[in-house]
């Protein structure tokens, strides 16, 4: 693996897990093999962001759509969920990993929602690593929700700035993410982050989630440290 250390590294990391059903379709295997080996690679990108020193990371667990999936496959991403959250989770706190949670997280059930907030408090003051789980998250939901809320809380429009608005979104409190991986060779962003990703680097990478680690991490960042960014600038 290549020293990153001298470079520039992105504070903060989204990535969109894509490519368990292939990889599992590749090798004979049923779809849940796959979603189960994808849990390996969060794992793995949970390490590779603490030890590259990123602050924020941000996965694409399940999206709103995922929901029109056959209702077996929703099951076993939903068991895959809990069994990672209660397996997972002491580790996690003795890493100083906090986790947050966007998304509609009541859709999972009153059982793992609890779970979820359980755990969202007990990690609410490590600092090392803000783990971000985007479940049952859809980006225009996002901001329609936001918008509500600003209509809600009477806020004349002419008073309505990005920066209000930002704050009423599920993100509210997380810089935007710097980077955008998405895994598996498809290019989009499928409804993830609209808003929050207005000025990220986005890479693509051909590598299925499954097998997605820790070089392919780097090779990310690397990758990263040798854009320009200028926000809608031209260079002077």
């Amino acid at each position: 693996m290549a020293d990153i250390s001298s470079h520039p590294i992105p504070r903060h990391v989204a990535i969109i897990m894509d490519g368990n059903g292939r990889w599992a379709a590749a090798r004979g295997l049923p779809r849940v093999a796959g979603h189960r080996e994808g849990a390996k690679a969060v794992r793995r990108a949970i390490e590779a962001a603490i030890s590259s020193g990123v602050h924020y990371l941000t996965l694409f667990a399940f999206s709103s759509e995922n929901w029109a999936r056959p209702a077996e496959e929703v099951a076993d991403l939903t068991f895959l969920m809990k069994h990672y959250l209660r397996s997972e989770l002491k580790e996690l706190h003795e890493q100083g990993v906090r986790l947050l949670v966007i998304g509609e997280r009541e859709r999972f059930g009153p059982v793992l929602a609890a779970e979820l907030e359980a755990a969202e408090t007990k990690t609410a003051e490590n600092d090392r690593l803000v783990l971000v789980m985007a479940l049952s998250y859809g980006g225009r939901a996002d901001i329609v929700n936001a918008a509500r809320k600003a209509m809600e809380a009477g806020i004349p429009p002419e008073e309505l700035t990005e920066q209000k608005f930002a704050r009423l979104l599920s993100t509210d409190g997380i810089p935007d993410p710097d980077l955008l991986i998405r895994t598996s060779g498809e290019r989009r962003i499928s409804n993830f982050l609209l808003w929050q990703l207005a000025y990220a680097e986005l890479l693509f990478s051909p590598v299925l989630w499954p097998d997605f680690g820790a070089a392919d991490f780097a090779a990310s960042l690397e990758d990263y440290a040798t854009r320009e960014r200028r926000f809608g600038a031209r260079p002077v």
